[in-house]
């Protein structure tokens, strides 16, 4: 499986590897450089390099400067390919060292991005590009979860036991990649107030969505998705002929696979249904303001409230310890998983998400539960401690859980926790990781990972415009 195959544990990748020569960062041969020289960059966007120049210059920490010129921009560095096809912006952001874009992961990798959009109008482009091209991937498969550049391509993964097309590079169902795709379009609409990309090929994508969301809800039967790989890991392969373990007609919606791309146990998942309730509220706004189909605002109203409904009785659970939490996945019938993940949408990251208030009392009692050693993929060691999952093994923290757990908190003490632990995180190569050894960050897994990258540099600079004592 690609997604776990590589673990770096030689320590310093040099620059020579990333930029085809060494210099100093800022004089300091502590810090190399790391990040592409700007001829090799895939796509540059000077508002974001005039941030991390501003950045760079006043922030007193020379290795999170360091840290935020290699990681804020990586997305756009390595990642991006822009185009313009038929007179639209059409832009393909690959998943790092694996050339596949998924939906979930491309929406991340240029969320950052957004609040800069009105200041740089090829930057507006490129994400207005991502929007549609991820439109016409849902349109393509709205049961896949990554796609090829070329449409054309065969993928490794073709002998899969489900109904792969050509272009199509995984078919996972994930409830959330459906949910990614609305979110980065509605920001994009409020950031730029920007209509003309949601055009009738959008229009239709939305209401695909809206078809799979309720044929996952398996209310007459188990829909037209079934999943199974001949394969050694447990996590890739769905049980009763690929649908997966039963589950009782609630109102939530089925996601046969976590947003890790581990098979789910049970298969109602808490935070992306979380997610999807908030999803189809921004898409009825959409469609309602941008279109005027009351009719298809109205569904997704309607499913949005059912959903939250059932999520409001199955969802939470009377913890001995804790009170009432939310599971992280339930089945309908009355069993649950108690635990979280590192991947987003994650129990930890629902107020980063939007779904829940970060004061919400149920979202705190499950903060406590699953930031211990009560969630069996809590981890703590000699340089960090945080939230991995079954996708890459025992004692591998993503960093991506840290950085959510400081984007989740008004606790400065907190925040300055987390930021010392992602700084120690690196493994000396100036860029965060899929995950590392809790004892041993030079123990890591993918050595390019723009969407955690990204995000890393989405916190520091959060920080720096509310609290930049804390990167002194």
């Amino acid at each position: 499986m690609k997604r776990r195959s590589f673990v770096q544990k030689a320590g310093l990748l040099t620059a020579a590897m990333l930029s085809g020569k060494l210099l100093a960062f800022a004089d300091d041969p502590a810090f190399p450089v790391v990040r592409k020289l700007p001829a090799l960059r895939r796509f540059t966007s000077k508002t974001i390099d005039n941030v991390v120049s501003d950045f760079t210059a006043k922030v007193k920490n020379k290795e999170f400067a360091w840290l935020f010129n290699n990681c804020f921009p990586n997305s756009l560095d390595t990642s991006v390919a822009f185009a313009t096809v038929n007179n639209l912006p059409d832009t393909y952001v690959s998943s790092g060292d694996i050339d596949a874009m998924w939906l979930r992961d491309s929406s991340a990798e240029v969320w950052a991005y957004l609040p800069f959009l009105r200041k740089d109008k090829a930057l507006k482009d490129m994400v207005a590009g991502v929007i549609n091209r991820q439109v016409k991937f849902i349109l393509t498969d709205p049961y896949a979860s990554s796609f090829f550049n070329d449409p054309t391509k065969i993928s490794e993964f073709k002998d899969d036991l489900t109904s792969m097309l050509p272009g199509v590079h995984e078919r996972k169902w994930e409830l959330d990649s459906l949910c990614y795709p609305i979110r980065l379009s509605y920001r994009y609409w409020l950031q730029t107030k920007d209509t003309s990309h949601f055009d009738a090929n959008w229009q239709a994508a939305m209401k695909l969505i809206l078809k799979t969301f309720k044929e996952q809800q398996r209310k007459d039967n188990d829909g037209p998705y079934h999943f199974q790989r001949t394969t050694a890991w447990a996590t890739d392969n769905l049980p009763m002929q690929g649908f997966g373990f039963p589950v009782k007609p609630v109102g939530l919606i089925c996601s046969s696979f976590r947003p890790s791309e581990d098979a789910a146990t049970f298969s109602f998942h808490v935070p992306s249904n979380f997610f999807a309730v908030l999803s189809l509220r921004q898409a009825a706004e959409m469609i309602r303001a941008v279109k005027g189909d009351e009719q298809v605002a109205q569904d997704m109203e309607a499913l949005a409230l059912e959903v939250r409904h059932a999520l409001q009785k199955y969802a939470i659970i009377d913890h001995e310890t804790y009170g009432k939490v939310f599971a992280y996945e339930v089945n309908g019938y009355g069993s649950y998983n108690l635990m979280d993940d590192a991947n987003i949408p994650s129990l930890l990251a629902l107020p980063y998400l939007g779904t829940v208030s970060m004061s919400d009392p149920i979202y705190l009692n499950t903060r406590k539960m699953i930031l211990s050693a009560d969630n069996p993929y809590f981890y703590k060691g000699k340089v960090a401690e945080g939230i991995g999952g079954p996708h890459i093994g025992k004692n591998m923290v993503w960093p991506m859980s840290i950085i959510v757990r400081a984007l989740t908190t008004t606790d400065e003490g907190e925040i300055k926790t987390c930021l010392s632990m992602l700084q120690k995180s690196h493994g000396d190569t100036g860029f965060m990781h899929e995950s590392f050894h809790v004892d041993n960050a030079r123990q890591y897994t993918r050595a390019s990972f723009p969407w955690v990258n990204t995000m890393f540099g989405e916190l520091l600079w959060k920080t720096y415009q509310e609290r930049p004592d804390l990167l002194s």
